[in-house]
């Protein structure tokens, strides 16, 4: 009896904020980040170091040269792998960056789909998905930092 009246009024008070199934896709989210922005990385290293390894038709529009697109792959890469980290610590900052930057690298391929379409297609589908599951499930994992 004694120890009863030490409890707090409200039940809700002690409880910590539980997980549900859908935090998981959070944690894909930030690792297909880190995943993503670590191919970028190697896509513009690739672009920088290799001037023969992309064609580049005639017909081709691209608003960069190829060493361009290589600066801007590698820095967004970085920038997406970054916030990925970040995301994994449940930070509601991490999320709003995590979708800026998911939504920058999607445009970011979307101007390399003529060098590679079918890369750019899978990558830009995947950061859709990264961006789904931060905007829809990102509040499930607000309660830890």
């Amino acid at each position: 009896m004694a120890q009863e009246t030490h409890r707090t009024a409200h039940a809700w008070e002690d409880e910590r904020p539980r997980s549900s199934a859908w935090t998981g896709w959070i944690g894909f989210a930030a690792i297909m980040m880190i995943v993503i922005g670590s191919f970028n990385v190697i896509e513009g290293m690739v672009a920088l170091f290799d001037n023969e390894y992309y064609v580049v038709g005639p017909d081709n529009v691209l608003v960069l040269d190829l060493t361009g697109w290589g600066w801007a792959h590698l820095v967004v890469g970085v920038l997406v792998a970054l916030s990925g980290a970040g995301l994994l610590t449940g930070a509601a900052w991490a999320r709003v960056v995590a979708v800026v930057f998911a939504s920058l690298n999607a445009v970011l391929q979307l101007g390399f789909v003529s060098v590679q379409p079918v890369w750019s297609t899978i990558v830009i589908a995947l950061c859709v998905v990264v961006v789904w599951a931060v905007v829809v499930h990102g509040d499930e994992v607000g309660g830890r930092r």
